[in-house]
């Protein structure tokens, strides 16, 4: 009894079995129900509510989580009834579509609960147009609608009740397996073999990996900071909390740099001190993809023995170096503070755990320890929508497109009066995105689901003729699609497919739309594909220059909370957090940014090459200020404070102002190699300090180039766009 017991415990543990199960008993009920009560065309609607409320689904706390499904069901039986009452008069149908595509899309700009609500309802309306004649009364189809999604959400908060901790634990989880493979990515640097493709390449994953990390960081912030605005004391969210941070603290230490990896490869190629560095590297990033485990299984990490042992030899090795009279002094410096940072986040995992770094100071407000982007109000709501209303949000483009792209759709099924020609606008609503590329990829994944869907449920259908065999299929087909919706794409397109095709057999149509189905799939995702490349299409619209110039401000600003703390000690308070978050959320965007355009029409060859060669020098800036930052603490020497300042001050003038870096780098750098000259009256920690100085300004000029290269370039293609 007790190992049934232990055996059901663990699978409570596994979140994609639970969410599975948590699905199969949606769908059950709106495929049997309706059949015990001998109306089996509820089942469609009904099906087709659970849907709409899954894909709407948001993690909240409890309070908050009721709110959001009472104003979820409000909106879905609005747009519902909406659509009902107004299907009969085409005009003023168009009319209401247009405007509330565009409005619904442009509610995203108020936070995450709305974008989801939203996108909900867009979904909602176009299902309501499939099924708006098969019942009599017009709220007959709203209501049934709702009551889908109402049945859906009483087991999605049952299951929330059940298992409070379990989103923050799996986004917890989530987030320890991406700091896993950046550390991966980032001991792909210590290759003695490297050339200066294969390093460019490195970085160039290693900067995606990091856009990855941030982007996952940032969700785990959300979830964190929902929990903890009513938060009574838990342990669980308290804890996590605790995590987060070491998480954070971690990342900051494995993106920096302390030397410069090329030609760190080329002096030691034939020393086994790289080999040991990237040893160590790739164990943490083990530990860490076993600390998520960890956390997803609800066990104790154990830290890996074998650590101890590697550290031991690489000091061993360094002393060698220390004492070898061919390497110089500045280098095995360099290599002495990567490895106390490397020690560091050793003890963050080793340490992690223990009692003393899960215990919190009561007498501290827990909110203030992360940045609340909630509204604040009316103001923050009009300031949200006034920030939209422009061609230069993605946001305000991507509803335009859509809206048009819906209206367009709309008048070409009233005109041609194609069979299930609903389907088209429902293609166009999920395929369209809001850049190029991802919509691009979509097409081509939902054909050929669509086309993988129609045979399979051709095959259903003429296979497994009754209704209870079919039912279980449809049952299947909706636990499928929702597992690999955000996973395989073109697969989960099949299995909404063969639900649909289920759906409309119950009333006896299933095989005469298994055609149409394909047909308007294709029409839907041509308009798509019309729609982004023709409607505010998105490259014209790309501000590289921009996006540059928000990440070296952000880098500045980083840098500068940095130097502000070597003068006033160090300190993890919510500002240092806040420059260090929005630095790395910068680099995260110039990583997305270059790689989109890397895959649209049109780019210039020349700007891509200089484009990903900004990429990778950008990640490699951040990484040096991100090394000062892991070692930040109160420093007392005025002169190495005075170069500190100046250094703020020369790397703004640089990068924000373009003022010719060349004379005061020239001096700086100078200065700095006076005092490395003196090393042996520096503490280590100057050291440390004036070899990363050393290191931002041997980039200093290039980065300056680059980004004044990618500005001029860009403005030269305005120009041209302009005068034609």
């Amino acid at each position: 009894m007790n190992i049934w017991l232990t055996q059901l415990k663990k699978a409570t543990y596994n979140t994609s079995f639970m969410y599975n199960l948590r699905m199969i008993i949606a769908f059950a009920g709106t495929a049997f129900i309706p059949y015990f009560m001998g109306n089996q065309l509820m089942t469609i609607p009904l099906t087709l509510g659970v849907v709409a409320a899954g894909l709407s689904d948001i993690d909240d706390r409890f309070s908050v989580r009721i709110m959001n499904l009472i104003y979820t069901y409000i909106g879905f039986f609005i747009t519902a009834a909406s659509v009902q009452l107004l299907f009969p008069y085409p005009i003023f149908f168009a009319i209401a579509l247009i405007v509330s595509c565009i409005a619904l899309i442009l509610l995203g700009s108020l936070g995450r609960r709305y974008a989801t609500i939203s996108y909900g309802c867009l979904v909602i309306s176009v299902y309501t147009m499939l099924g708006v004649n098969l019942f009599e009364h017009w709220y007959t189809q709203p209501t049934l609608l709702v009551i889908g999604a109402a049945w859906y959400g009483l087991i999605s908060t049952i299951s929330y009740l059940l298992f409070p901790a379990r989103q923050v634990q799996d986004k917890l989880s989530q987030s320890y397996s991406s700091l896993g493979d950046f550390l991966f990515a980032k001991s792909n640097l210590f290759d003695v073999d490297m050339t200066a493709e294969s390093y460019q390449q490195s970085m160039i994953t290693l900067s995606m990996d990091n856009g990855k990390l941030v982007g996952i960081f940032n969700d785990m912030k959300t979830t964190l900071l929902t929990r903890l605005k009513g938060d009574r004391g838990q342990t669980d969210t308290r804890r996590s909390l605790q995590y987060y941070f070491v998480a954070q603290d971690i990342h900051e230490r494995a993106d920096s740099a302390h030397i410069d990896y090329q030609q760190l490869a080329q002096i030691f190629e034939h020393s086994d001190i790289l080999f040991r560095f990237q040893r160590i590297l790739t164990l943490q990033a083990k530990a860490c993809k076993d600390l998520s485990q960890s956390i997803l299984k609800r066990t104790t990490y154990s830290h890996n023995p074998r650590f101890e042992h590697a550290f031991i030899n690489l000091r061993k090795s360094l002393k060698k170096l220390q004492q070898d009279q061919d390497y110089d002094v500045i280098w095995v410096n360099a290599l002495y503070a990567l490895y106390q940072n490397l020690k560091a986040i050793n003890a963050q995992l080793q340490n992690l755990e223990t009692e003393r770094n899960i215990t919190f100071d009561k007498s501290k407000q827990i909110e203030s320890q992360l940045k609340d982007d909630d509204l604040k109000g009316w103001d923050d709501i009009v300031i949200r929508i006034k920030q939209n209303l422009t061609p230069e949000s993605v946001l305000f483009r991507h509803a335009i497109r859509v809206s048009m792209v819906l209206l367009v759709g709309y008048i070409f099924v009233q005109m041609t009066d194609i069979q299930y020609g609903y389907w088209v606008l429902l293609t166009a609503l999920f395929v369209s995105q809001p850049n190029f590329n991802a919509t691009k990829r979509r097409l081509k994944l939902r054909i050929l689901g669509t086309i993988a869907g129609i045979v399979l449920g051709f095959a259903i259908l003429y296979f497994v003729p009754s209704t209870e065999g079919q039912l279980l299929l449809l049952i299947l087909s909706g636990v499928l699609f929702f597992d690999l919706r955000s996973k395989q794409y073109a697969q989960a397109t099949a299995f909404i497919t063969i639900l649909a095709l289920i759906n409309f057999n119950l009333d006896g149509l299933g095989f005469q739309a298994a055609l149409p189905r394909l047909i308007d799939t294709i029409i839907g995702c041509a308009l798509a594909w019309l729609g982004v490349t023709f409607i505010f299409p998105d490259w014209k619209f790309r501000r590289l220059p921009h996006t540059i110039q928000r990440s070296l401000v952000a880098h500045c600003d980083y840098l500068t909370e940095i130097v502000y703390q070597y003068h006033h000690g160090r300190n993890n308070g919510l500002n240092y957090r806040v420059m260090r978050r929005a630095a790395h959320n910068r680099d995260a965007d110039v990583a997305s940014l270059v790689s989109t355009l890397a895959t649209e029409p049109d780019f210039d060859p020349i700007q891509k090459s200089l484009a990903f060669e900004f990429l990778c020098l950008n990640h490699t800036f951040l990484s040096y200020i991100a090394a000062l930052g892991a070692h930040r603490a109160l420093v007392d020497d005025p002169e190495v404070l005075n170069l500190l300042d100046r250094a703020v001050e020369d790397v703004k003038g640089a990068l924000l102002r373009d003022e010719s870096p060349d004379l005061n780098s020239n001096n700086m750098i100078q200065s700095i190699r006076d005092r490395l000259n003196q090393s042996d009256t520096d503490s280590s920690k100057s050291l440390i300090i004036l070899q990363q100085l050393s290191l931002i300004f041997s980039i200093l000029k290039q980065l300056s180039t680059l980004k004044q290269s990618l500005s001029n370039e860009r403005d030269e293609q305005s120009t041209e766009l302009a005068s034609l």
